[in-house]
């Protein structure tokens, strides 16, 4: 995983899991074992240490002989302590001088007929575990008699249980390593691929897709840096298609006003009506530059979110008749047939009259400019709580796959007949944002060769 970062902090944290969980288990498993061990262990010498008791008991005189051999035979110790602490009867392979578990308060418990057990050490570090109980004559303690265990044997059986469990963790543990690094690898390779392809978007390679189809997560996202990719790539080519369109525009009315304005200040003119016709093409090509600036200032302000708007109560049908009194010498230059309807009972609407216009404006001016025959149609139908805005025309249309981006900043429609028709392809960018300003919603249909048709929805008030 040279290089992959996320795959070598993935591999340790699968790791390092597993290898808490590991170790619980051993030391879970340990201690059971070890447990269970002395459990049987001390089940074991207690009922050795009944035997010895019922023998020791018993007044056969062939009763310490017995002893010996039964001691001797279970490989154990034993002692018979009287009640002043001294060693009446010893066997077995402990060292007999060694006296030192033998304590008196021990030695009084079991005289008052008690059991006692314990683990002991002795001198030589040997482990031992002792159980001691009283030996009965008549309802009296005549003694009390230790048996001596050693551990040495469970010792060794838990140590072999240790090793095997030392070598299958850390088989499992390599097992583990092999496992996570497959994992780490398969999990962190499509966001290595992701990262790499980030970096070459960033870097300009717009082109750049990732072939990551799993459905999950990661191959959601994978799907996001895609579409990503297209929409930057679709931007860049819109973004350099408007600056082309915007030098064209600006260059062309900049050469007009160069041009007759020297035709002008040097006086190249016959009459006072053709210096009247140079004025007003100087006059019209820089309200045409006003109004590109106009645009793009706008589209600024609100990208920036530094535009204010002051609702009131607006009438919105004498605002569309306004609207349509303006561009009504445009369409008779086109011999365009503008047709008005009203439908429903006429309610102001809550809105930024001047804004208002402008949507109104933009719609009007946009359908008149991409329709070359027939006629345009201009509704406004009143509803329960809202009003729609409707402006139908004949146009050229637009094709279904236009439609998603037709909103877009810089996005023109039929661009290789752009220039023909003019427009900086921002007037449909700031209408889709004034309307969301205003809380209403904007819905667009069209055929191609048969028109197109507007429904703006504002919210009416009372």
């Amino acid at each position: 995983m040279r290089n992959n970062i996320i795959g070598r902090k993935l591999g340790i944290v699968i790791i390092s899991v597993f290898l808490v969980v590991l170790l619980f288990l051993g030391f879970t498993i340990d201690r059971m074992f070890t447990n269970f061990y002395y459990s049987e262990m001390q089940t074991e010498t207690e009922e050795l240490t009944s035997h010895f008791t019922v023998m020791a008991e018993s007044q056969d005189t062939t009763t310490e002989q017995m002893m010996r051999t039964f001691a001797e035979f279970s490989n154990v110790s034993i002692f018979n302590i009287s009640k002043n602490g001294t060693v009446d009867f010893h066997s077995g392979v402990h060292d007999s001088t060694d006296r030192s578990f033998i304590r008196a308060a021990d030695v009084k418990e079991i005289f008052l007929g008690d059991s006692i057990s314990f683990d002991y050490k002795d001198p030589s570090g040997h482990r031992y575990f002792v159980t001691g109980q009283p030996i009965l004559e008549g309802e009296t303690t005549r003694s009390a008699l230790y048996v001596m265990a050693s551990t040495e044997s469970m010792e060794h059986s838990l140590s072999d249980v240790r090793n095997i469990l030392f070598l299958s963790g850390f088989g499992a543990f390599i097992l583990a390593m092999g496992i996570t690094w497959v994992i780490a690898r398969a999990l962190s390779r499509p966001l290595v691929q992701m990262q790499k392809a980030t970096r070459q978007i960033a870097a300009g390679e717009l082109e750049t897709r990732l072939t990551i189809r799993s459905k999950d997560e990661i191959g959601f996202l994978a799907g996001a840096i895609n579409d990503l990719a297209v929409d930057l790539q679709r931007y860049r080519g819109t973004r350099q298609e408007f600056l082309a369109n915007i030098s064209h525009e600006l260059r062309t009315p900049i050469t007009y006003l160069e041009g007759y304005a020297k035709v002008v200040m040097d006086g190249l003119y016959e009459t006072e009506e053709e210096k009247h016709l140079y004025l007003n093409i100087i006059y019209q090509e820089a309200h045409r530059i006003q109004h590109l600036v106009d645009d793009l200032f706008e589209l600024a302000k609100m990208e920036e979110g530094n535009i204010s708007l002051t609702f009131d109560r607006v009438d919105l049908s004498q605002m569309v008749d306004r609207a349509v009194h303006k561009v009504e010498l445009k369409a008779r230059e086109k011999e365009l047939k503008l047709d008005v309807q009203y439908i429903g009972v006429a309610v102001k609407v809550h809105g930024d009259e001047k804004r208002m216009e402008q949507i109104v404006m933009n719609l009007l001016e946009n359908a008149i400019r991409y329709t070359d025959q027939g006629q345009i149609n201009v509704s406004l139908e009143y509803a329960a709580g809202s009003v729609a805005f409707i402006v139908e025309d004949t146009g050229m249309g637009i094709t279904e796959a236009e439609i998603p981006y037709i909103f877009d900043r810089f996005y023109r429609v039929e661009k290789s007949r752009s220039r023909q028709y003019g427009g900086s392809g921002l007037g449909l960018s700031i209408v889709k944002k004034l309307v969301d300003l205003h809380g209403g919603k904007i819905v667009i249909t069209s055929k191609v060769g048969i028109g197109t048709r507007f429904e703006v929805h504002f919210i009416q008030i009372n």
